[in-house]
């Protein structure tokens, strides 16, 4: 999962660009890079690790002149967490500067990896975007956007990118629609981005949100749509609702907070907690579902759990042991809502499970007399092959464990997890979903070998 942005006639569309990475900030957290193109087409980038914060100042912001730029903040799902992975990627094609924002993750990028290095490609980095740059740069295609067809009828998984050659800049998001893209003007100027919560900080009206399959130019103020990409069947992330966008995002054309409020009544319905005196989310991301949860059922709304907003989402950093650490500063508890209480703590989901443990636990120590936890999707039971990162069914305490071995596991006194249907009802059944996480029922066929292949270190030119 990862945030892109592209702006293209604005002035100074580097900053245009910054601002809005820090919108989608919620999307990665791993590196953060822009690339802008001046007015005689040249390209210069700065990437860097960490938060947009930490990587850009007025200084490397004012050596990326230009009014076309593209941004990148990454959560690796594909390739490890090193600079050379960072985005956008970059490079210099026979057509001119060509760079590549990517969210998503390409399902047979290794499977292509191995036979372009067998014919003496050179990697140098291990991310699945790298190979699509490969792909359009070596494309017969007579023109760019037949070079970037070319590439994309190789590639199968979830792609939602933007690229610019040259000054023109292109927006494209695969058939099945996995990952969202919206496109706003902002006075003569485009911009394009995951979601639309970047539009409104920038001041960009909405124009309207990519449809699977399409494919648009955008140069000199205006927006071509090019021959849309083979049709499939529509399969959108559900997570994107559950989770990862922001509440105030319009996602899939759905509002994230009405859809996580009726997650949370759904939930109520399905699994009331009778004997719960007050309910609490897990902020952020579940604030909407604890309030739906508490007009449903009629249990008292708290503040229970106060998160500093200093710390990242625990979810999406790369290592467990990170994850479980930033638990505890990452909330604490209001012990005048919670001591002698029987609390309903409200989640979005449970995947590892460790660090909802340790947060049930820091909700004992400060004196609840029941913890009964309430979570708006159901088990997760397989990995996510198109973007986010649960790479081995191991590691899912729902695909290993009964719901009665996980409420034991997490010392709760009672444990309900929201069905699928009760899901899909909430997201809005007139959508096509990827609930494959959930269901196991995966949209594409995918290589046995991926885990091993998503995480391998750069290759090289070699056939030894």
């Amino acid at each position: 999962m990862c945030g892109i942005i592209g702006v293209s006639g604005v002035p100074d569309a580097a900053r245009l660009a910054y601002l809005g990475l820090y919108a989608l900030q919620h999307r990665g957290q791993e590196s953060a890079g822009i690339v802008a193109v001046d007015q005689e087409g040249m390209a210069r980038s700065h990437r860097g690790m960490g938060l947009v914060a930490e990587n850009f100042d007025d200084q490397n912001l004012a050596e990326l002149p230009g009014d076309v730029a593209v941004g990148h903040t990454r959560y690796s799902t594909t390739g490890s967490t090193v600079l050379a992975n960072a985005q956008p990627c970059s490079v210099n094609t026979r057509c001119g500067p060509l760079s590549i924002a990517h969210n998503g993750n390409l399902i047979n990028a290794g499977t292509i990896k191995h036979e372009l290095v067998a014919r003496g490609a050179i990697f140098t980095g291990s991310s699945d975007t790298e190979v699509l740059v490969h792909l359009i740069a070596r494309s017969a295609g007579a023109t760019v956007e037949d070079q970037i067809r070319d590439a994309l009828e190789q590639v199968d998984g979830a792609y939602s990118l933007v690229i610019t050659v040259g000054r023109t800049m292109y927006a494209v998001i695969d058939s099945r629609g996995f990952r969202p893209l919206v496109i706003g003007r902002l006075s003569s100027g485009i911009v394009v981005a995951s979601e639309t919560c970047a539009l409104d900080l920038i001041g960009a009206s909405i124009t309207c949100e990519l449809r699977p399959g399409d494919f648009v130019r955008i140069e000199d103020g205006q927006v071509t749509h090019l021959p849309r990409l083979a049709p499939r069947p529509v399969s959108r992330c559900v997570f994107e609702l559950v989770y990862f966008a922001r509440p105030d995002s319009t996602v899939f054309g759905k509002s994230v907070d009405g859809v996580r409020r009726e997650l949370g009544r759904q939930l109520a319905r399905e699994k009331p907690a009778p004997a719960g005196e007050v309910v609490f989310s897990v902020p952020d991301s579940s604030n909407a579902m604890a309030l739906g949860f508490s007009e449903a059922s009629g249990i008292k709304l708290e503040h229970g759990l106060i998160r500093n907003h200093y710390v990242g989402r625990t979810f999406i950093n790369p290592t467990q042991a990170l994850r479980v650490a930033k638990v505890k500063i990452k909330f604490n508890p209001v012990r005048e809502v919670i001591q002698g209480k029987s609390v309903v703590v409200v989640d979005d989901s449970l995947v590892r499970g460790n660090t909802s443990k340790e947060l049930v636990q820091m909700i004992r120590a400060a004196g609840a007399r029941e913890v009964h936890l309430r979570l708006g999707s159901p088990p997760i039971t397989g990995p996510c092959h198109y973007g986010i990162d649960t790479p081995t069914r191991e590691e899912l305490i729902g695909a290993t464990h009964s719901i009665e071995e996980i409420r034991e596991f997490l010392a709760v006194d009672s444990l309900g997890y929201l069905s699928l249907e009760g899901m899909v009802t909430a997201a809005g059944k007139d959508t096509g979903f990827c609930h494959a996480c959930f269901s196991g029922k995966y949209p594409t066929t995918t290589p046995d070998d991926l885990v091993q292949l998503r995480h391998t270190k750069p290759l090289i030119a070699t056939l030894a």
